[in-house]
């Protein structure tokens, strides 16, 4: 475990979506004390840290997206003593812990906007985005919201529009005002003052308007649509350079780094759903005064082959300049990389070297709960889907249930997971990948993931070393990482066919975790699904 202030500047992140991780009480939904009760074993994985999705106050209609108490738990997940015992033995293990902070946008339930939405006139009266409707009743623009339709609701009280870039019920905090900042910056200390170590800040891209109110141009014809949205969706359509990612951001970002500073080994990783991903990921974390990292959809959606993954590190690097990425392959957005790049690859080898490709990237890394089993994604029949966003584009888009469906601890009807039926049904796919059977199972996709943290701790070059890209032909992916008085070539064979390159320099062959390349006469020979580690000679 990394032990310096720096611990997130290339640790691992295991990121644990509550409601399906561990459910201790018997309701069918997962909770603090069972998280609590399983952090040995994520512990034992040997990650980092835990980034933990919302817990808050909620009436849940976007599962805890929508909060409505920035400064207490969900009586569903248990108390707030219950996440200080959970921060309390996290902390005993040596692990990290980051939570959620959802400050675009509140719930429609939440106090400040019972009292904003009441008049015009009151102190909360321009806390939200509000607008008058076109002479003819129509909304203010043409903005859309992520989840379908409209970005816009009319309010009979106010006789104005309220903003909303995901449900009705979440309406947009107004950032151009300075107390709503304050008050969002003030929610944030009390999580730091109560011991945590960071934030995952969900949309952070979101959080300024266009003064304005000026239409979105369409996406030009064959140009490039949001990453992190389906193409079914609409909002794919448009050209998002008035509602998100506004110049204000920075600022507020620069605001934020000063608060984090006040809290020594503290840390951010930033969400961005954006036109340009990359481009914005550089600007918010350059130049070590604002956001410490952040992550955006380019490794979290549908190509995957080594030239497109080359491609996406070249443009990063290219643009990076100082700025520190988050990587991660799954999370509970997007359906499950076994699936979603594994579909037709084979269902144990090739999670394996996606997840050894992955830990030998420059960044940090992000995990999501299954993805050290490899977990394919669960299908969700339609009348037990719970997402909201499934059921709007349901069935060219099925939401995000499929990702989000209980961690299989034991191979039994209910996984382990609950006593009751859970609140998502139990994928009986996942039931032989149960954590039960991979522990005992020396070529499991868990103790391959295990083996591969415990090389790269091994290996500070590949913690936080330089990087650079080499040819080793368009059906591999292959770069180099260098520091702490190492370089390693790493090489990976993502596809089913047996594959072959010289080198681009000498090289010895290292002991890699559980693969099967080989060196013959400067030529690395490599079987399918396999990585490969070697030491530049000279080192």
């Amino acid at each position: 475990m990394q032990e310096t202030l720096t611990w997130w500047r290339g640790g691992v992140i295991y990121q644990i979506y509550p409601r399906s991780f561990m459910d201790a009480n018997g309701d069918g939904i997962g909770d603090l004390a069972g998280i609590t009760e399983k952090l040995d074993y994520v512990a034992g994985l040997g990650v980092d840290g835990i980034w933990l999705s919302p817990f808050f106050t909620s009436p849940m209609h976007d599962f805890g997206y929508d909060v409505s108490d920035y400064r207490d738990v969900d009586p569903m997940f248990g108390t707030l003593d219950d996440f200080r015992t959970l921060l309390a033995r996290a902390h005993e293990l040596g692990l990290k812990v980051m939570i959620d902070q959802v400050i675009s946008h509140t719930s429609d339930q939440h106090p400040w906007f019972r009292e904003s939405r009441q008049d015009r006139t009151n102190p909360r009266a321009d806390w939200y985005v509000w607008a008058d409707p076109n002479p003819d009743g129509t909304p203010p623009n043409n903005w859309l919201s992520i989840f379908g339709g409209t970005a816009w609701t009319f309010d009979s009280r106010r006789r104005q529009y309220y903003l909303h870039n995901f449900l009705t019920s979440q309406p947009d905090l107004n950032f151009h005002n300075p107390d709503v900042r304050r008050a969002q910056l003030d929610n944030m200390r009390f999580w730091l003052e109560l011991g945590v170590d960071g934030f995952r800040l969900d949309t952070v891209n979101f959080y300024f308007h266009d003064a304005e109110l000026r239409d979105n141009p369409p996406v030009p014809a064959g140009g490039a649509k949001t990453l992190g949205a389906p193409d079914a969706n609409p909002y794919t359509w448009q050209r998002h350079i008035h509602d998100i990612s506004r110049p204000e951001n920075v600022d507020f970002l620069r605001d934020l780094r000063t608060l984090m500073d006040e809290f020594p080994g503290t840390t951010t990783v930033g969400e961005i759903g954006d036109d340009k991903p990359l481009e914005r990921i550089a600007e918010y974390t350059a130049g070590g005064n604002k956001l410490h990292m952040a992550y955006g959809f380019d490794l979290l959606n549908e190509p995957h082959s080594a030239s497109y993954i080359r491609e996406v590190i070249e443009r990063f690097q290219r643009l990076a300049g100082d700025a520190w990425p988050c990587w991660a392959l799954s999370n509970h957005d997007v359906v499950r990389s076994a699936t979603r790049w594994g579909a037709g690859e084979d269902p144990v080898a090739y999670p394996k070297v996606a997840l050894a490709m992955l830990l030998a990237l420059r960044g940090t890394i992000c995990l999501y709960q299954g993805e050290e089993l490899g977990l394919p994604e669960a299908e969700v029949r339609f009348e037990r889907i719970q997402d909201p966003y499934g059921k709007v584009l349901w069935p060219e888009f099925k939401g995000r249930d499929g990702c989000r469906t209980p961690m299989p601890w034991r191979d039994e009807p209910l996984g382990g997971f609950s006593s009751v039926e859970p609140w998502l049904p139990v994928e009986a796919r996942q039931l032989p990948l149960a954590v039960e059977h991979q522990q005992e199972d020396t070529d499991s996709v868990l103790n391959a993931t295990r083996a591969l943290l415990r090389f790269r701790r091994a290996h500070p070059a590949l913690v936080d070393g330089d990087l650079e890209l080499v040819d080793v032909g368009e059906e591999l992916l292959g770069f180099v990482r260098e520091g702490h008085g190492e370089a390693l070539l790493c090489v990976f064979n993502l596809g089913g066919e047996s594959r072959s390159t010289p080198l681009p320099r000498p090289a010895t062959l290292l002991d890699g975790p559980g693969f099967e390349a080989s060196l013959n006469g400067g030529r690395l020979h490599m079987p399918p699904y396999q990585a490969a580690y070697l030491r530049l000679d000279g080192y």
